[in-house]
């Protein structure tokens, strides 16, 4: 028997410190929930829980992405409504023009009346706006609320396709065609110039050439107008189109989202009957170690008998 090294008492202190590691580990995961803490505890689970975790960043991103675009269609959606009753509007009045139960002097009246709401019409165009970017044509005009303004702000150019990422990856895009609805891009340039021009002479210089708002004119920017309806519709289709698109991707990058989360909770989260049961083992494992080395280091005693 040797008493200088207690080979016995060593092997039960090192079982021990390996159970009271355990039981540390088992603490901090029963305490944050979490089965991977650190790398340490699984490398591999961990870096595929990040990636995970990253993946499900971007598609709530995406999400937010896509709900921004449903409410910017929506405001481009709404402006054109109104801009589609002032056609409307115009096409009565044209057709009122054109019979001769109105007076010369009604159809100033009208001219004027077309004159202004081909103005709103492009006022339309140029205010609507989703945080600073114009949707329904390229910019907002420069032109004031005076004579000739809505001839200058016919000139605006096409708002290029509107693109919105809805997903992960950089070609997850959703995309319109292109907008100009204004008086320029709905065809309506004439009318606005005819109308414009009739509305400024006044009735006393009608007879003047060029100034006259007549039956003829009437009747041949009825099928500008019909077209504009037509061209103004197109646009309102795709923008709805758009926006049913933009919706269902929203609603399947939610259900990504919840499914990423679910894989990730399988390998990250803790399962606490499990744990709970390890850390009750570990718990008797650590008493009964206690036990062992008390009793390895007893049995030196045994030495005193043979010196007695």
């Amino acid at each position: 028997m040797r008493i200088n090294t207690n080979i016995s008492s060593l092997g039960a202190q090192e079982a021990a410190k390996n159970t009271n590691n355990s039981i540390a580990s088992s603490l901090e995961k029963l305490s944050t929930g979490l089965r991977i803490n650190k790398a340490s505890d699984d490398a591999s689970g961990l870096a595929i829980a990040d990636k995970l975790r990253t993946q499900v960043t971007s598609i709530n991103q995406g999400i937010a992405n896509g709900n921004s675009a449903i409410a910017l269609l929506q405001i481009a959606d709404k402006s054109m409504a109104e801009q589609s009753k002032i056609l409307d509007t115009v096409k009565s009045k044209l057709i009122q023009a054109n019979t001769d139960t109105t007076s010369t002097a009604g159809r100033v009246a009208i001219a004027k009346d077309v004159s202004k709401l081909l103005q709103q019409l492009n006022n339309i165009a140029s205010q609507t706006n989703y945080n600073g970017t114009n949707l329904l044509q390229n910019s907002p005009s420069t032109s004031g609320g005076g004579k000739g303004s809505t001839l200058r702000a016919a000139v605006m150019s096409a708002k290029g396709p509107l693109s919105f990422q809805i997903g992960e990856s950089k070609n997850d895009l959703i995309k319109t065609k292109t907008i100009q609805s204004n008086v320029g891009g709905l065809g309506l340039t004439t009318l606005a110039k005819n109308a414009l021009s009739a509305a400024g002479m006044g009735v006393k210089s009608l007879g003047k050439a060029g100034t006259v708002f007549s039956r003829g004119m009437a009747s041949a920017q009825q099928k500008n107008v019909n077209d504009a309806i037509t061209k103004l519709n197109s646009y309102r289709g795709d923008v709805g189109s758009t926006q049913n698109q933009v919706e269902s991707a929203v609603r399947n990058l939610m259900t990504q989202s919840t499914n990423i989360k679910a894989a990730e909770s399988v390998i990250r989260d803790i399962d606490y009957a499990e744990e709970s049961a390890t850390f009750n083992k570990l718990n008797i494992i650590s008493q009964a170690g206690s036990y062992a080395i008390s009793q390895s280091n007893a049995t030196q005693q045994n030495v005193l008998r043979l010196l007695q």
